[in-house]
């Protein structure tokens, strides 16, 4: 352990630290009144302050264990969760309509949160191995049966903001030598949802058609003997999607998704039904300001305007009351954390403990893309915490446990 301290990453474990406590800072805010008290187990704060310890303790574990152990045994933990998951059908809790929970004495324990974990592990073990090459589609199967199952579990509960996480896998197989195929048939395909619900279908159609016979004959300039058929696939199935959008959207969806779709889009104002949230959200982000109402002084978070402030929405209370700067500050804080746990993973001769963290970095960047995004009404409300700071006992430690395995991996830095 001696050895361990002096080749740790103390930048991001100083990140780690400041994100915690202001993140316990904000959601004292979100709930202070006359009796607040950091120590008093039945408030959020209390209990929040009660995790950070636990997670302190976790993230300690995790450095004394050998950092072999987690390529070894990743199969093995990945396993335990499908377990966990699939218990929760028959001995879980609901809580807000969902069977995410496990109920100990008041203490609840949500195994999707740890599923982040052990996924990335098995998906890291799984590439690492020799003969696993993801250009290989049997070998793309593998990789993508691994995320999928505790996805297909997690939307069971139903909780289908948290399987969207476990898309972030796809960047991490993208940098393992995926096709760009994939890649751009991923954003096409969600270009065309959008665009299927905000202009008529003829009009959709008409796009599809036109931008791919454009690209047949630019192709042409450079190989005249580009064929023309992949391109009337591409036609073919790219209406065909499109035409189904319709039919998705209305009979797969839920009557609250669909709302949120439409208020993000546009195409609905409903400030007071289920665009409420958001709405007040970006009121109270906006009266922030530049330097903000200070520590406290939110009055849209005092008056509780906005549902879920220290949880979901807990970016509404940094923007309102610690202005543009401090918002702007959290959104650096981040995003130098995301890109330094990149530019070690890059440097990690094991290939175990480099596709680690590329996973790592990916969970981190979607919960806090998503998170931010839907304070500011830029995405719809999906309900996924932002790391280290919202209140949950769950998100907390599997968070802690993500970064700090990867720091155990970095500071071992296990050769191939």
């Amino acid at each position: 352990m001696n050895k361990i301290i002096y080749r740790l990453d103390w930048v991001t474990i100083l990140l780690y630290v400041a994100l915690v406590i202001f993140g316990i800072s904000n959601i004292y805010s979100t709930n202070y009144n006359e009796n607040s008290n950091l120590i008093n187990l039945k408030t959020p704060v209390g209990k929040q302050v009660a995790f950070a310890v636990a997670s302190f303790i976790v993230a300690i574990v995790m450095l004394t264990i050998k950092a072999k152990v987690f390529e070894r045994f990743a199969s093995v933990f990945y396993l335990l969760t499908l377990i966990l998951l699939i218990g929760l059908f028959a001995f879980g809790s609901n809580i807000s309509g969902a069977t995410s929970w496990y109920s100990f004495g008041g203490v609840g324990l949500q195994p999707s949160e740890f599923a982040k974990v052990t996924t990335s592990l098995a998906v890291a073990k799984l590439l690492s191995e020799i003969q696993i090459d993801i250009r290989k589609i049997k070998s793309l199967v593998q990789v993508a049966l691994i995320i999928v199952l505790p996805m297909i579990l997690i939307v069971l509960q139903p909780d289908p903001g948290t399987a969207l996480v476990f898309s972030a896998f796809f960047f991490v197989l993208f940098r393992e030598g995926l096709n760009s195929f994939f890649l751009i048939t991923a954003f096409s395909l969600v270009f065309f949802f959008i665009l299927s619900l905000l202009a008529p279908i003829p009009f959709v159609f008409a796009s599809i058609i036109t931008l791919s016979i454009s690209l047949y004959f630019f192709s042409r300039k450079f190989n005249k003997k580009t064929s023309l058929l992949p391109y009337l696939g591409v036609i073919i199935f790219s209406c065909s999607y499109v035409y189904s959008v319709d039919y998705i959207f209305n009979n797969v969806f839920e009557q609250r998704h669909r709302d949120r779709f439409n208020i993000i889009l546009g195409k609905e104002v409903d400030s007071q039904g289920i665009g409420y949230n958001i709405n007040q959200s970006k009121i109270a982000i906006g009266s922030g300001g530049w330097e903000g109402k200070g520590f406290l002084q939110g009055t849209q978070t005092k008056g509780n305007f906005v549902p879920e402030q220290h949880t979901d929405y807990i970016f509404s209370t940094i923007g309102e009351e610690w202005g543009f700067y401090g918002s702007t500050a959290v959104v650096f804080v981040f995003c130098f954390l995301i890109i330094r746990i990149v530019y070690r993973a890059e440097n990690l001769k094991n290939n175990f403990a480099r596709i680690y963290g590329h996973g790592v970095a990916a969970i981190l960047f979607l919960h806090f893309f998503i998170n931010i995004g839907m304070s500011l009404g830029l995405v719809p409300t999906i309900g996924i915490p932002l790391p280290f700071i919202s209140y949950g006992g769950s998100s907390l430690l599997g968070f802690t446990c993500l970064l700090f395995i990867f720091l155990n991996l970095d500071a071992n830095r296990l050769s191939d």
